[in-house]
Formats: C-alpha cells, structure tokens, sequence
C-alpha cells in the first residue's frame, strides 16, 4: 500500500524518483507526486490517476529541477483520489514536504488543535496535518544542538512523540537541501546506499537498479541521508544499531522479460521458485526434511503439541493447506486464524504451542501484529517469508524464506505455491520426528522433486485454459469446490478471479454447495469442482451430478486421463498428479490460468486491480 521514494545525490532526482515509482505501481495507489529541491526552494508535482497518464504527463512538460527529492504512490485512506490529497503534503510555511504511508490514528484532535492556532489544510488527509505539525516543531526548534543533530531531525522527534499511528515517512525541507529525514513505525523503510548518492524507499524494488546495498529500518528509527553518509538514532535520541544487507534479487528481476503482465511471467515462473523453495532442503539419508533458520532444536520441536497459523488473503488459504498437511504427516493439531482476528481475540495458547505467520511481503500489518502479540504472550513464532530483511523475518524467533525473488502483480501466484512447499517440508520434519516411517518419507522427496516437472505441463496447456476462459469470460458469478486439501484449492482460485476480474466468485466445501449455495446454481453461473482422482473423489463427483442436474456448467480439475471427470464436465482441466497433500501445489496453476486470462478478456488490469494494494500495511 502507498510507495515512497526518496533520492539525494549529484544526479537529477526528478528522474530517479519517478523510475522508482513506476517500479512501486504493484503496490496499489490512486495518485502521485514529487517533491525537490533547487534554487533555494521547494517545486511539487502531484497528479491524480496513473502515473503514465498523470505525473509523468505533467513532469515531461514541466521538468523538476534539483539533485535531491520525494517521491509517493497514494493508496486512499484519508480523503478521496485527488491531485490535492495525492502526497507530497507541505506544512504551513510551505518550505517542508513529507511523503507518509501509514495512519494517523489522533490526526482530527491534532488537525483541531492546529487549525484553532490558525493553520488552514487544503486536503482532508492525515498527512498533510502531521506536515503541518512537523513545521511548527520546526519553527520551536533552535538551530544549534550540543550533539549535532540536525535541526530538521530534532523537528521530526518531536513532532512524532505526539503522533498515535502506523508511519514510514520521509522529510525534505528548504532550508537544509543537503538532507533527508526518514522515519518509521509499523511501515516499512529501508535506506539504500550508492556511491555520492543514497536512497530511502518503502520497498527494495524501487532502488535495486541503483544499489543492492539496504538497511533496513526498525520501529522508531529515525534516519538523517546525506548523498555520502548517513545516521541513524531513535525516537529517544540515541543512536541505533545498523546492518547492511545485501538484496537477493537484481533490477531484471523486476522486469516483464517479455511476458504482457508480471502475473503472467509471475505464473510461469513456479516451476523454478518450488526449485528455490526445495533447494538445500532435502535430506534423503534421513527421509526428512532441513531448515537453517528455525533456531529450534530437534527437543523444542518434538515438545510441540499444538500449532497455531496466523496469516491473511492468500498466505491463509496456504495456512489451510498447512493445517491438513501438519495433521497428516505429523497429527499435531493445527489452527488457521486470520491474523486481523488473532490479533484481537483471547485465544487459550498453552505452553507448547507453537505459532506459525506466514506472509509474503514480511510487513503485513495484521499479520505482525499477530506475530507481537504471540511472542508478548511467551511463544515461540516462527515465520514462513519471502521478503529478506522484511519486518516479519527479523522480529520472528526463527522462520524459513521462500526465495521466490520479487512477487510484482498484485494477486499473489508464485508465493501461494511456494508457501505450501514450505509447509509440505516443515510437516515433513515434524512427522518424521513423530511417527512417519522412512519409505513415507522418501515418497513425499520424491514427490516433491517431481512438482516442477508436472507443474510444467499444465503450464503447455495454457492455449486449452485460455479457451476455456473464451467460453465463461461473459458470466457474472462462479462457484469453486474441492474437498479436504482441496477446499483451500477452491478458496484461492475463487479469490484470484475475484481479485483481477471483478467477477464474483465464491469458495466452499463440495458438500456445502448444497446447504444453501447450490440455489444460486443456474446455466449462466459455472462451478469449478477440484476432483483428482482417488480419496473422496465419488463424493466429489455426487455434488458435481447435484449442480449438473440443475443446468449448472460445470469446468473440472482433475487427474490427466480421468475420462469420469471429464466426460461429466463442460471443460476439463487435466493435471499430471493424483489425488494428495501435495496436489494443491499443481492444481491451484491451471485455475491462476484461467483467472488470469478471463481478466485479460474483460479488459481489466491484471497486474495493478482496482482498489487493491500488494502489502497491506494498514489495519
């Protein structure tokens, strides 16, 4: 949610700037703009809209000057899209400007106290107040500091000592050109350091073309940028600890590499990041599976009786699958909890229960949240990640990384996959741990090596899924089924056409269809039964013949050469796998297939969908 960007160096920062916030549009937003500094004073540029149709637009005919700037990608919380409340906001005096992501929670008392003392907003955002109160500290603030500190810092301090919200956010003032102030508390924020130049950003993907050198920021950090050096200290004044890490992935990463959509390249790049997901984890001496960055030991992990997984969105229907996996191959009893309710909820944890977040960005708010209030409570919480250096996996008492590389289209597709491999590992260790015999175990390696290969060739049958999408891109709702491990299946799937399409689509148990949902079943609203072969296939195949006999199309997952299935389906979707714990990891790809290309037929922005944002972080 929102991007921010902020350069000071000897090059144009214009440019600079709105490179990196072209790189951020997968975040979510509904305007931008630029802040620099040149010629003793400040130029803005914000416009509402995209960036290509908006900003850039505007900056090709009238250039920013200056070699230090801010720039911001607005996802709306405080006041509709306008070029008014786009960032960035100034104070009073009109000589600072702040980018901000993050919600004020006290900005209506603190904009009341400011606008009694006389200080008039043009927006309806919390931003622009906390610009405003940052310039009236400013002004209180002396010039001179025993320690040093610039002015502009010392004003930020205390202006955020009076703040009660979630914020990443970085200050540019007039009258100190040869700085930037960054701060953060529960939004990301991470310094970049080049060579005479240096970088903030709210994500690495927006400076990985400049510098691959980060530090990442914790909460209640404060940090003074100079184009050759730079401070750290928090919010009490002290100086901060600082780590410089390197980022996994190069700005080609980041790029289409030829395919129309990041979702698409995003889809067909699964079978290398279940590779990377399995890479150096495979024990087959032992029948298991091995981690590096648990930090439990083999006794920590046998004295786990119960697990509890918190997680949102997508990462939750992998939780799902999790559940059914954990049970499976360990029979330890897991819990799925949305992290948003977690958070909020006096849920009885007992003394050996472990806790699981999993998240693909790493700064997930719920998510976190969830995370602090289980290790406040004294357990144990492990993260499932993807991002290196996020929130998430630095706070986390041990945690496992996918190494799926940047995840840039909003609905998340490779990351769901790699998730559930994670899991099928982690499963793997404890039952092997507990009960699950050596020939069980080298039967899940085995199976798990053989994941890419089958993934593959659903990913051939691309030109059979996008007919498929031909025929059902017009309708108006769709229903999604699978049992077991394969209700999450359904729940994703549901979720992905919901997500790029705007089509309403909803997940459920088979055998839920007809408790009530099943009345709903008409020849213009299709279902999408997950059935492979094998298990509680003839169940499945029950609730399939229930929706055909009242006319409803019926579009089937299922096992490569499963006659049954299709000829009772109106489209067949085959999958090279039977029946499993493991299917989800290939069945989920043909239904990211046919979601992505029923959006593609509709028109609508597959990577960037309305109203949605890739990290969400806020409440």
């Amino acid at each position: 949610m929102c991007g921010i960007v902020g350069y000071i160096g000897r090059k144009t920062a214009a440019p600079i700037l709105l490179e990196g916030l072209r790189r951020l549009e997968y975040r979510g937003y509904d305007s931008a703009g630029i802040a620099t500094h040149a010629d003793g004073r400040l130029h803005l540029c914000k416009r509402r809209g995209k960036i290509a149709e908006g900003l850039a637009r505007a900056l090709a005919s009238d250039p920013l000057p200056g070699t230090v700037g801010i720039g911001h990608t607005r996802w709306a919380t405080h006041g509709p899209p306008s070029d008014t409340n786009a960032h960035p906001h100034l104070d009073a005096s009109g000589r600072i400007a702040v980018v901000h992501n993050g919600v004020i929670e006290n900005y209506a008392p603190l904009r009341s106290r400011l606008e009694q003392a006389g200080h008039q907003f043009r927006s309806e955002t919390d931003t622009e107040v906390l610009a405003h109160l940052i310039g009236v500290e400013y002004e209180r603030t002396p010039a001179d500091s025993p320690d040093g500190r610039p002015r502009l810092l010392r004003a930020v301090e205390q202006a955020l000592r009076q703040v009660i919200g979630t914020y990443g956010l970085v200050v540019l003032c007039q009258d100190e050109p040869g700085l930037l102030v960054g701060a953060r508390r529960g939004s990301p924020l991470i310094v970049g350091l080049g060579r005479e130049e240096n970088f903030l950003a709210s994500d690495c993907t927006a400076i990985v073309a400049h510098t691959r050198q980060v530090v990442y920021l914790n909460d209640h950090d404060l940090v003074c940028l100079g184009a050759e050096d730079f401070r750290v200290f928090n919010l009490e004044g002290g100086s901060s600890r600082v780590e410089i890490s390197e980022v996994e992935f190069g700005a080609e990463e980041a790029e289409l590499g030829g395919y129309a959509h990041y979702m698409l390249k995003e889809i067909h790049e699964q079978p290398q990041t279940i590779r990377n997901a399995l890479r150096g984890r495979l024990d087959h001496a032992e029948a298991t599976a091995r981690f590096g960055g648990l930090n439990m030991t083999p006794a920590e992990l046998r004295a786990v009786d119960r697990i509890v997984i918190a997680a949102c969105g997508t990462s939750w229907h992998a939780g799902l699958v999790g559940e059914h996996l954990i049970e499976e191959f360990a029979h330890v009893p897991v819990e799925v909890e949305y992290a948003s309710e977690f958070r909020y909820r006096n849920a009885p944890l007992d003394k050996n229960t472990l806790v699981l977040v999993i998240t693909q960005s790493g700064e997930t708010a719920d998510t976190l949240a969830a995370l602090r209030e289980a290790k406040r409570r004294g357990h144990r919480v492990l993260a499932i990640c993807n991002v290196v250096g996020s929130t998430i996996a630095r706070e986390a008492d041990g945690g496992i990384y996918l190494h799926a590389g940047p995840e840039i289209g909003v609905a998340s597709t490779k990351a769901f996959t790699s998730q559930v491999t994670v899991l099928v590992l982690f499963a793997l260790l404890m039952g092997r741990m507990r009960m699950m015999s050596p020939a069980h175990g080298l039967a899940i390696l085995r199976e798990l090596e053989a994941l890419p290969e089958k993934i593959e060739q659903v990913l051939a049958q691309e030109p059979h899924i996008r007919a498929a999408a031909e025929r059902f891109a017009s309708c108006h709702h769709f229903f999604y089924i699978g049992r077991q491990w394969n209700f999450p299946v359904a729940l994703e799937g549901a979720l992905k056409l919901k997500e790029i399409s705007y089509i309403h689509a909803s997940g459920y148990p088979a055998a839920e269809m007809k408790h009530g949902p099943i009345a709903l079943i008409e020849p213009a609203t299709p279902t999408v039964v997950i059935a492979p072969r094998g298990g509680l296939q003839e169940k499945t195949l029950g609730n399939l013949e229930e929706i055909r006999a009242r006319h409803g199309p019926i579009i089937a997952v299922g096992t490569e050469g499963d006659e049954t299935l299709a000829e009772r389906s109106d489209v067949f979707l085959p999958v090279p796998a039977e029946d499993g714990p493991l299917f989800p990891i290939v069945g989920i790809v043909p239904l990211q297939l046919l979601a992505y290309h029923i959006a593609v037929l509709r028109g609508c922005d597959v990577d960037k969908p309305r109203n949605l944002a890739k990290s969400v972080t806020v409440e």
